[in-house]
C-alpha cells in the first residue's frame, strides 16, 4: 500500500484550510478557552474516525457483505461528487446539509457534530479508508493508516488554531484556489478508485 497516496488523498478530502471559514463562522460567539476545547475535541475525533475505520473497516464491509470492488465504485463516486464541489469552492451536501449547518449554529459544542462529522470526515473519507483498511496485505499497513490519521489530526488542529490568521493572510480568495486544488487532486483520486472497482467487479475490462 502506498501511505504517502493515502495519506494524499485523505488529507484532499478532509481539506482542514476549506473548513476554515465555516469553523469561523460556528464559533463567532465562543471565547478563546471554547475554541481550543472544540478544536481539541474535533481533531482527537478525526483521529478516532480514521483509527477505528482502518482496524474495524474490513470487518464492516464483511458484516454488510460488501465487496471491495462495489465499495471502490461507490466510494470513488463520493470522492468525484465532493471534488466538482471543491472545485466550484463550495462544501457540498455530501459533507453536510444546509438544514445541518443551520442547526450547527445554535448548538453550544459543534466539535463532534457537525465539524469533526460530517464536516470533516464525512462519507467520502470514511469509505476511502475502509477500502484502503482492506485492500492492505500486512498488519503494520494498518499501523501506518492510523498513523495518517494521527497526522492528519494534527493537521486539522493546526489550521484550525490558525484559523483566525489563515482567514487573514489569504483570505476567501486564497482558501477558494487551495480548495480548487485539492479538488483536482481528488478528482483524478476518484476516477482511479472506480476504475479500479470496475476492474474488481468485471475482471473482463482488465
Amino acid at each position: 500500500m502506498d501511505l504517502l497516496k493515502s495519506f494524499i488523498s485523505l488529507l484532499a478530502l478532509i481539506n482542514p484550510v476549506g473548513a476554515v471559514p465555516f469553523f469561523l463562522s460556528l464559533t463567532s460567539e465562543h471565547s478563546d478557552g471554547e475554541r481550543r476545547r472544540t478544536i481539541r475535541i474535533a481533531s482527537i475525533s478525526v483521529f478516532c474516525v480514521i483509527a477505528v475505520t482502518t482496524l474495524l473497516g474490513q470487518q464492516i464491509i464483511s458484516f454488510f457483505g460488501i465487496s471491495v470492488g462495489s465499495l471502490e465504485v461507490g466510494g470513488g463516486i463520493i470522492m468525484l461528487l465532493m471534488a466538482v464541489n471543491m472545485l466550484n469552492a463550495q462544501i457540498g451536501n455530501t459533507r453536510a446539509t444546509p438544514e445541518e449547518r443551520d442547526e450547527a449554529e445554535s448548538k453550544n459544542s459543534i466539535a463532534v457534530v457537525p465539524l469533526a462529522i460530517p464536516l470533516l470526515t464525512g462519507p467520502g473519507t470514511i469509505s476511502t479508508v475502509i477500502v484502503y483498511s482492506a485492500n492492505t496485505v500486512h498488519w503494520y499497513d494498518r499501523i501506518g493508516l492510523v498513523a495518517i490519521g494521527a497526522v492528519i489530526a494534527v493537521i486539522c488542529f493546526g489550521a484550525l488554531r490558525l484559523a483566525d490568521p489563515i482567514a487573514r493572510w489569504v483570505g476567501h480568495t486564497g482558501i477558494n484556489i487551495g480548495t480548487r486544488l485539492m479538488g483536482l487532486m481528488l478528482s483524478a483520486l476518484a476516477v482511479e478508485f472506480i476504475v479500479d472497482g470496475l476492474k474488481a467487479l468485471l475482471p473482463n475490462l482488465r
